[in-house]
């Protein structure tokens, strides 16, 4: 029996459990870069924003990630590490949350204002108009990971989406992708 290679090569690629991280339509977008992941902070314990006296420079006084907002940070580290995709920056807000994400995620971070919360403080057109400049500025064949807030998020696109969940946002702002990561 004579095997077209071909054809049993296209069949092995076309199955899912063999294919790998090549055929994904998510990774090969982040390949190809001009891009951000635009990432909420993982599960937080319950409530809505932080302690009326919180302070950015003591996690203790925020809303912090739960144990499964853990896990679920170290599963969006290992589906990046799986599909071995390496963002050019990890960027984060400054609550802890976030940073914990990021470092659970990717083992890095680089603290960003323009990624801080601004619940309830109104406003945001600053940040938000930072973002957007610097959305331009991220090369073809290079994606950023940005780790923060529903709030941000929100503005920058006008998604909504839950802790854990990311959203590859193009050069222009426009949103192409929506994940969780694993």
């Amino acid at each position: 029996m004579c095997i077209n290679r071909r054809l049993f090569t296209g069949a092995l690629l076309a199955t899912p459990w063999l294919a790998g991280a090549q055929t994904e339509p998510l990774a090969t977008r982040l390949r190809a870069g001009a891009c951000v992941v635009l990432l909420r902070h993982a599960q937080a314990v319950p409530g809505i924003g932080d302690p009326p006296d919180f302070r950015l420079d003591q996690c203790s006084t925020q809303r912090n990630l739960s144990d499964e907002g853990r896990e679920q940070a170290g599963r969006i580290g290992q589906w990046f590490t799986s599909r071995d995709l390496q963002p050019r920056a990890v960027r984060s807000s400054a609550w802890c949350r976030c940073k914990d994400t990021a470092d659970l995620a990717f083992g890095k971070h680089q603290v960003w204002p323009a990624l801080n919360s601004f619940f309830g403080a109104g406003g945001g057109d600053t940040q938000t108009a930072q973002l957007r400049a610097a959305l331009g500025r991220i090369p073809a064949g290079h994606f950023e990971v940005w780790v923060t807030h529903q709030v941000n998020m929100t503005a920058l696109t006008g998604e909504g989406m839950t802790m854990g969940e990311g959203l590859v946002v193009d050069a222009k702002g426009k949103m192409v992708a929506r994940s969780t990561f694993g």
